[in-house]
């Protein structure tokens, strides 16, 4: 119980201790009251547990609470140097693991890390122009830093003074003299075209805000009006005996395209194996690219035994793997047997659709022929791993619960995303089929279904479990295939879009806000404002950007991308700063897919974990038959026949990014320019962003990988 400080309204106590209990537990500092006011006794014992026991002081015992407050003082202080210990063993933890990852890193140089057909001129020539503004940043700190200490304030208007005064010997000094001509030519060449494209990125970023913000209209109005597509035939309708006939039940082929998929390759057949659909109306076809005999070995005994067990399921593997994924999907659609079936579902190797998946899809195709897909939402088992898996959950949602779901509503068209969603093959068939110009796939055959005339439905309330990708390593690769595959989709389908049938706003919609707003401006403003124009106006102060768009702009719009996903409230910062780090890598790949440099072209498959498992093969256990349950074992035994000798393990490591670390120097450098001439957004922003990048660069965000 805390200390009472009334003490002078109360009769006096004699006889009373009073203990005063420390953090630590093995020692604490105890007041002994003697009936004399003059005898005071103090000891220190150990493993005191105790609290302020007794009474209060006597009337008019000053000396003894003025000794109370005292010891008041002294736990607080110790508490104070016990957080103080705290937070200098949380730093030297810190930078004991920055060591040690910097130690096992490899940077991004590697020739591993690139693929084979990209000119090295061309993976560093970006590295480079980020090389060049950190030097020039370094130079023209240094020489700020000497004209701040002859006393010069490095404000804009101070610093034009400068220009125009001579010195007070009529002969300007060296340096003096230097650093006018530099002010000079800032003034006069620098700060003009620098403003100019300060500005245009202001409006470009308004812009998009602007988009973002009609976006989440369109949602809160949705769900005021609670709107939502509604199948014309009742789901309650389609779920009869399973068992009576199937007339009532569409053919439908499920593909389960996978690529080296040893984590995940069992759940996924085992999910699409229990999906409630009849047995003789349903198809499974296991589409495996797998390069590795060992992966090919135990996806095609899974297979085998589910068929055993009486599911209708197929074993495809690809000798030549052509075309990655879309080149998968043709061949498997080339088959004979295709032609009797009048949908297809698709799932990658990390998802697991609910039993009810198709009952609660298929029936929004019956009395709508124009109906081409059927688009599910994704959920992530593992979106409370890291810090990085929480902040790509925040992006994701906004992505499904915001802008598909309004544009599906609003426009009956989005990007497919590749996985959980249903097509009428007839559809797919007049679109062209699956084509392997690019490395979005997804989106290429929903663009071209939309010039055709075919509609689109998302469901936000039908769910699908995935898995989210743990390592920066890994979720880097994939954000860089889907920024560069629509900028290469743009360039070949622009013509065909202008040539189509479709209206006007259509067309519209595709080009301006569809490809040009969402996919080419909001990677370049971004980087382009927040990386490199804002550092470099803190060396130009004459081209100036406002508080505004540094702060008030972005975390509006932070604000607003994380109200789907309430529960991430907290990582509000953590992701503004986050979304502009990742600014880098989107401008990388949209700028290589726009010019079709190598690296636009690179197919990596992004690390799958096996998380996805750990919720849904427990309720897969529950409803599955005992036999069922032990199909799901591999056979190793037939396995060891192709590979004698165990594999070693791969140890973890990291990875240097080098162009991250380099824009993290490079705002740092900015801050203490900020920093000198009292620019506060300015500064913190800055500093922030650039631990930030740094934090990024050492790999110090998500797991490492194998």
């Amino acid at each position: 119980m805390a200390p009472s400080f009334d003490w002078w309204g109360k009769d006096a106590h004699r006889g009373t201790s009073v203990i005063v209990k420390m953090e630590n537990p093995n020692w604490s500092i105890s007041e002994i009251s003697s009936p004399d006011d003059d005898d005071e006794d103090y000891g220190v014992g150990g493993g005191g547990q105790g609290e302020f026991a007794g009474g209060g002081a006597r009337k008019g015992g000053r000396g003894k609470n003025a000794k109370q407050i005292t010891w008041v003082l002294l736990l607080k202080a110790h508490r104070a140097a016990g957080c103080l210990t705290s937070l200098a063993s949380a730093a030297v933890g810190l930078a004991s693991a920055v060591r040690r990852r910097v130690a096992s890193g490899r940077t991004d140089s590697d020739a591993a890390s690139s693929p084979p057909e990209e000119s090295p001129v061309l993976r560093t020539r970006f590295y480079s122009c980020i090389k060049v503004f950190l030097w020039l940043s370094l130079l023209l700190l240094g020489f700020e830093v000497a004209a701040y200490a002859k006393g010069w304030h490095l404000g804009a208007a101070e610093l034009q003074r400068l220009v125009l005064l001579p010195s007070s010997f009529g002969v300007r000094g060296l340096f003096e003299s230097r650093y006018s001509d530099w002010v000079r030519i800032r003034v006069e060449y620098i700060a003009p075209p620098l403003q100019f494209l300060a500005d245009a990125c202001v409006i470009l970023f308004l812009i998009q805000s602007a988009d973002r913000l009609i976006l989440c209209l369109g949602c809160f109005w949705i769900r005021y009006k609670n709107i939502k597509p509604v199948p014309k035939q009742a789901i309650e309708s389609v779920s009869k005996d399973l068992e009576s006939g199937g007339e009532d039940f569409p053919m439908v082929l499920v593909q389960i395209p996978m690529c080296n998929e040893k984590e995940v390759y069992q759940q996924s057949i085992a999910a699409v194996c229990n999906l409630d659909w009849p047995r003789s109306n349903i198809l499974v076809q296991v589409l495996d690219d797998s390069d590795d005999a060992t992966t090919q070995a135990l996806i095609k005994e899974e297979v085998e035994k589910w068929q055993q067990n009486g599911a209708h399921i197929l074993y495809r593997h690809r000798v030549i793997r052509q075309g990655y994924k879309a080149g998968n999907l043709k061949s498997a659609m080339n088959c004979s047997y295709v032609k009797d079936y009048e949908f297809v579902a698709i799932f990658d190797a990390d998802f697991q659709p609910a039993p009810d998946f198709l009952k609660r899809t298929i029936p929004h195709f019956k009395n709508n022929e124009e109906l081409g897909l059927v688009q599910a939402r994704w959920s992530f088992v593992n979106k409370d791993e890291n810090l990085l898996t929480r902040l790509q959950n925040i992006n994701l949602c906004f992505h499904f619960e915001v802008e598909q779901q309004v544009n599906g509503v609003f426009l009956n068209f989005f990007g497919f995303n590749g996985t959980a969603g249903v097509w009428r093959i007839k559809a797919l068939e007049d679109a062209g089929g699956w084509l392997e110009r690019t490395t979005v796939e997804d989106m290429d055959i929903a663009v071209r279904a939309h010039l055709k005339g075919w509609k689109f439905i998302f469901l936000n309330d039908v769910e699908c479990q995935c898995e989210l990708p743990e390592s920066y390593e890994a979720y880097r690769k994939q954000q860089h295939r889907w920024h560069s595959g629509p900028m290469q989709l743009f360039r070949l389908c622009l013509p065909d879009i202008i040539r189509s049938k479709i209206g006007f706003w259509k067309k519209s919609n595709l080009i301006f806000l569809f490809f040009l707003l969402r996919k080419l401006i909001l990677p370049f403003y971004s980087f382009t404002l927040f990386c490199v124009i804002l550092p470099m106006t803190m060396f130009v102060p004459e081209a100036e950007l406002p508080a505004w768009i540094v702060c008030y702009i972005p975390a509006t719009m932070s604000f607003l991308n994380i109200l789907p996903a309430p529960r991430s409230f907290p990582f509000i910062v953590p992701y503004l700063l986050f979304e502009n780090t990742m600014s880098v890598t989107k401008f990388n790949a949209m700028i290589s897919g726009l010019f079709q440099l190598g690296s636009a072209y690179e197919w990596v498959v992004t690390k799958k974990s096996g998380r996805s498992s750990e919720g849904d093969l427990y309720s897969l256990v529950e409803k599955e038959p005992q036999q069922q349950r032990g199909a799901s074992a591999p056979d190793l035994e037939a396995v060891v026949e192709l590979e004698p000798q165990p594999k070693k393990l791969k140890k973890k490591h990291n990875r240097i990014y080098r162009k991250e670390l380099a824009l993290a120097f490079l705002l740092l450098t900015a801050s203490a320019r900020s920093l000198l001439s009292a620019q506060g957004i300015h500064f913190y922003f800055l500093l922030f962003q650039g631990i930030s990048f740094l934090l990024v660069g050492l790999d110090l965000i998500g797991e490492q990988i194998e």
